[in-house]
C-alpha cells in the first residue's frame, strides 16, 4: 500500500467527506487536543492557531519520518464577541440555539498544512443568518443528538438546515473545511485536486 498524499488531522467524518471531494488520497490521524482561547486572543487567531496546533501535532504523532503534508483544519461560531463552543450537554447546546435565534453570526474555519518545517495557514469566513426558532422546536433539535459535537451547537448540513435563512461565503467552511481554500493550500506544497493516476503520489 502506498503513502497516502496527505494525512489529515481530524477525526471529522465531515471534513474527510468534504477532502475526498477534492480527489486527494487522505489517511485520518485521529486525537483530540485541548482547545483554549487566550486571554485577549481574536476569534480568527484563535481559529488560526488551533487549525496549525493540530496539524503540527498529527506531524508529532507519525510514528516513521515523512515529508508528506499534515493538514489541519478548526471551526468557530462567533456571535457578535461571542465564540460559541461545541457543547457538552443538550441544555447547552439549547442556550446557545437560542442565543442564535433571529440573529446573524460568523463561522470562521481555518486550515493549515505542514510538511516538515513549511507551514501555511488559511482562513475563512462566512456570516449565517437564522431565523427565529421557538423553544419547542430547539428542544426537539437538541433531542437529536446532533448539535453535541458541533460548534455552534447545530450542523448545517443536518437537520439545523431548516434554522438558517441565508448564508454569505462558503458553505463548505461552515461543514468545517472550506473547499477552495483547502485547494488552495494543497496546490501550494505542489499537490492537485482531482489527481486520478490510479492512487499514486504525484510528481
Amino acid at each position: 500500500m502506498k503513502p497516502p498524499f496527505i494525512y489529515l488531522a481530524s477525526c471529522s467524518p465531515r471534513r474527510r467527506e468534504l477532502l475526498s471531494q477534492l480527489g486527494i488520497s487522505f489517511e485520518s490521524l485521529e486525537f483530540e487536543i485541548p482547545e483554549h482561547r487566550e486571554t485577549g486572543e481574536s476569534p480568527q487567531d484563535f481559529v488560526r492557531r488551533m487549525a496549525l496546533e493540530k496539524a503540527c501535532e498529527g506531524q508529532r504523532r507519525l510514528t516513521i519520518p515523512t515529508s508528506t503534508p499534515v493538514l489541519g483544519a478548526d471551526t468557530i461560531v462567533v456571535l457578535n464577541t461571542t465564540v460559541l463552543g461545541k457543547p457538552e450537554t443538550p441544555e447547552l447546546a439549547e442556550k446557545q440555539l437560542a442565543q442564535l435565534s433571529g440573529q446573524r453570526h460568523q463561522v470562521i474555519t481555518a486550515v493549515a498544512l505542514r510538511a516538515g518545517n513549511h507551514e501555511t495557514v488559511r482562513s475563512c469566513t462566512t456570516t449565517v443568518w437564522f431565523r427565529e426558532l421557538g423553544a419547542r422546536e430547539r428542544r426537539a433539535y437538541c433531542a437529536s443528538g446532533e448539535p453535541l459535537d458541533k460548534a455552534g451547537s447545530y450542523a448545517i448540513q443536518g437537520l439545523a438546515a431548516a434554522f438558517i435563512q441565508r448564508i454569505e461565503g462558503s458553505y463548505s467552511g461552515v461543514m468545517g473545511l472550506p473547499l477552495y481554500e483547502t485547494a488552495e493550500l494543497l496546490a501550494e506544497f505542489g499537490l492537485k485536486v482531482f489527481n486520478t493516476t490510479n492512487g499514486s503520489e504525484p510528481t
